[in-house]
């Protein structure tokens, strides 16, 4: 028979206070783009174009204050474009 009182049973998501936030350890938008290379990675390339819109939605609405990585997203959403082109026109890539 267990006994529920073991501490080893606990939960461990009791531990954190309720009044704290849950702690992510990348933004949504790194998310979404580490998801649209999966896409393409396994040539789904449909929902990889879902993604990158998505991503831009994301990225382009204006946000109070103003996001200090605005530049270094907008240019991996420019290479993640450039990613996608390069994968349905193989017969044009680097030319």
């Amino acid at each position: 028979m267990t006994d529920l009182t073991d501490p080893e049973d606990a939960d461990l998501s009791s531990a954190r206070p309720q009044s704290a936030p849950p702690r992510y350890s990348r933004r949504l938008s790194d998310k979404i783009l580490i998801a649209f290379h999966h896409a393409c990675d396994q040539g789904d390339y449909e929902i990889a174009e879902q993604l990158l819109r998505i991503l831009e939605t994301m990225l382009t609405r204006r946000t109070v204050p103003p996001d200090a990585n605005r530049r270094k997203s907008i240019e991996s959403l420019v290479a993640a474009h450039e990613r996608l082109w390069h994968l349905r026109h193989p017969e044009q890539a680097y030319t």
